[in-house]
């Protein structure tokens, strides 16, 4: 496939059109502006194309909010992206996708994660083969279980018309994914998640990823709205820090989008977007048994089924 396939246009502009929508609503809710910072990658490099990082920090609600999209052509598919498809190791391939991570300021607000994202390779001598993959998951600090469960309803929602399996399939997907092997635990109340996607066939598959691309907003911001304005103090700011610590743990450590992009020679500033503003780390820091910091690991951080 091409820059110039009309598939692949179709999939540029519907993921340009989610950021500049998604970024929209958000800078509605915070009352502050994303700055967009274009970029590209030229000739010579490892990795050829372009995107657009939109970026919010120090606003009312959001620390930080990043919105990325990528549109990147490569010689190989890195390690990362073939580990289920061994016979594209090495292919030429081309990537798009728009990936989001926003860090609230109120610890009462739960983080959020979002990407959904088309892959196309083209092993010697045979025709292009094209993937989508994708999802979101929920990151709370002080865990409600109102919130998590609006959260999956939306996402059962969004995949119902594909197929009565796909949620309770991509929600088990999501637990395992998000799970920080080294703590042996869940990095949230998780979400769906699905990758190396096609069984749908190309528009169906298409489709379906960007069912769950538009879902984000309603599953999200509601959410916000019923916390951002929650009174908050020391307490509760530091163990949000310290909780932030774990998402960087496993984004640096486990995850494979950041894995994708620092193999193939992305972009490292858009890549790390993700980061939050400020974390902390504490030696064998345990909650005080009947807390609400406790009640996170008790109640929220253990699968169950939330719909």
């Amino acid at each position: 496939m091409s820059a110039t396939d009309p598939a692949v246009t179709d999939v540029r502009a519907y993921l340009l059109g989610l950021q500049q929508s998604i970024t929209r609503e958000v800078s509605a809710v915070d009352g502050g502006a994303f700055v967009a910072d274009a970029w590209e990658k030229p000739l010579g490099e490892p990795l050829q194309g372009n995107g657009i990082t939109m970026i919010l920090e120090g606003g009312a609600v959001f620390e930080r909010a990043g919105c990325g999209f990528s549109h990147v052509r490569g010689p190989r598919l890195p390690p990362s992206a073939t580990q289920h498809r061994p016979e594209l190791s090495g292919a030429p391939f081309e990537a798009m996708g728009v990936s989001l991570v926003f860090h609230p300021r109120n610890p009462f607000v739960p983080t959020v994660h979002m990407n959904v994202r088309m892959l196309a390779a083209t092993p010697s001598g045979g025709s292009p083969v094209c993937w989508f993959g994708g999802g979101m998951d929920l990151t709370p600090y002080y865990g409600f279980d109102d919130d998590a469960a609006h959260f999956h309803r939306t996402c059962r929602s969004a995949l119902a018309p594909f197929g009565d399996d796909k949620y309770p399939r991509f929600k088990t997907w999501c637990d395992d994914y998000f799970f920080l092997k080294h703590r042996n635990e869940p990095r949230g109340v998780g979400g769906v998640f699905f990758d190396d996607f096609s069984e749908l066939g190309f528009e169906r598959s298409r489709d379906m990823m960007q069912a769950v691309g538009s879902a984000l907003t309603s599953a999200y911001l509601p959410i916000v709205a019923r916390r951002k304005d929650t009174p908050y103090g020391e307490r509760e700011r530091a163990f949000q820090l310290y909780r932030r610590g774990r998402y960087v743990e496993f984004n640096l450590v486990w995850d494979r989008g950041t894995h994708f992009g620092l193999q193939s020679g992305g972009r490292t500033e858009s890549i790390l977007m993700s980061m939050p503003p400020l974390a902390s780390w504490a030696y064998a820091q345990r909650p005080q048994p009947g807390s609400p910091e406790a009640e996170l690991y008790e109640r929220f951080l253990v699968r169950r089924e939330w719909v």
